[in-house]
């Protein structure tokens, strides 16, 4: 009696079946995977003699360079990061970043048409449309397939330009939202050849600079962004209690001294990373670096506790170390946004300084409760007269 479930295929089968499966996959994926820039149509297309596939963000770069003329002809074809959102190219005549790029923004309007922006950005902090340093003109836009086209003509009267590129997710009133920090961003930059037999276009690869930016941020955040809080806290609510004198002082003298050697050690990077182009983020620096070392000196010059001029000191010394306080934590989240780290360094910052917080309001009730307790034993001491 045969049986009713029907027997599996010969190993022979079997390959062939998987063979066939492969060929199939790659078939369909091989299309895909070839899409490049010399593969990529769009209107006048031909206009532009040179193509290349940029290293990141899903972008491509077209351009003619004209060298009688000094001009260049350039179509940055990439997706936005939303649908609602933005794209731009730019040369940077004076560096490799975004700081000082003259650069073309292509987005769509409320109306849902492209429209085109030129932004002269001279700071990470100064973001505003403007002229650019050279001449542009045939400016354009078109979106289709998900994928922004921007075209433009410029007088560049050098063979080869740094360029940096963007994607954003969205456009408020005609300015373009902060766009992301990952690595295909950052990385989002390189050189332009446009004449000669080497013409074409490098990849900057990863930013040299972040190691010492993150040594940087971590050392900056231990020191102003919590031995210095710490070391306050120590001062106003340890002080309190009879029993912690003088183990207070040294402890508070220990913490401060340790945040400063860390901060100028932070500091120090900072100058490495030169003057960059976070300027409200350096200056804060510079402050609070100055007002931490008056503090280091001010420890030599401190009187005695009944010298005429100690009320004084202290209002200096409480003062400046309020400043260093705040000042030190607002540079902190400054920092964080530049860097940008992955959420969750932010979040342990965040809870490590609301622990802190936390503790500083529970002293603060304690030391109150202490503090009346002293005037009202004193007010209801019997006069011994």
């Amino acid at each position: 009696m045969a049986s009713s479930s029907s027997s599996p295929p010969p190993p022979r089968a079997n390959q062939h079946l998987a063979t066939l499966i492969s060929l199939t996959v790659i078939l369909l994926i091989s299309p895909a995977r070839s899409q490049s820039c010399s593969s990529q149509s769009f209107a006048n297309k031909m206009l532009y003699t040179q193509c290349a596939d940029l290293p990141t963000l899903s972008s491509t770069l077209h351009w003619y360079y004209d060298s009688a003329n000094s001009t260049l002809a350039v179509a940055f074809i990439a997706p936005p990061a939303k649908p609602a959102g933005w794209t731009s190219w730019a040369i940077n005549p004076t560096g490799t970043g975004m700081a000082g790029a003259q650069t073309l923004l292509a987005y769509k309007t409320s109306s849902g048409a492209m429209a085109v922006k030129t932004f002269n950005i001279s700071s990470y902090e100064s973001i505003v449309p403007g002229k650019l340093a050279f001449d542009v003109w045939d400016t354009a836009a078109e979106s289709s397939g998900g994928v922004f086209r921007l075209f433009a003509k410029m007088k560049v009267k050098t063979g080869q330009v740094n360029h940096v590129w963007q994607v954003g997710p969205s456009v408020i009133d005609g300015f373009p939202v902060k766009h992301a920090f990952d690595a295909s961003n950052l990385q989002a930059k390189g050189t332009l050849t446009l004449t000669g037999t080497n013409a074409g276009v490098t990849g900057a690869g990863a930013d040299p600079k972040l190691k010492d930016r993150n040594i940087h941020g971590i050392l900056n955040a231990v020191s102003w962004g919590f031995l210095f809080p710490l070391g306050i806290i120590i001062a106003r609510y340890i002080r309190t209690f009879p029993s912690a004198d003088p183990a207070w002082f040294y402890l508070h003298i220990s913490c401060q001294i340790s945040a400063y050697a860390i901060g100028v050690a932070g500091w120090a990077t900072g100058l490495k990373l030169g003057r960059g182009e976070y300027t409200t983020h350096r200056n804060i620096g510079i402050t609070l670096f100055t007002f931490a070392t008056v503090q280091m000196f001010a420890l030599f010059l401190r009187p005695g506790k009944d010298h005429k001029y100690r009320l004084y000191w202290n209002i200096y010394h409480h003062s400046v170390g309020y400043a260093i306080l705040v000042l030190g934590i607002v540079n902190i989240f400054k920092g964080l946004d530049i860097l940008n780290p992955t959420n969750h360094w932010k979040t342990a910052y965040i809870i490590a300084i609301s622990v802190l917080g936390g503790i500083a309001v529970v002293l603060e009730i304690l030391t109150w409760i202490v503090v009346l307790n002293r005037r009202s034993s004193k007010s209801t001491k019997p006069y011994d007269g």
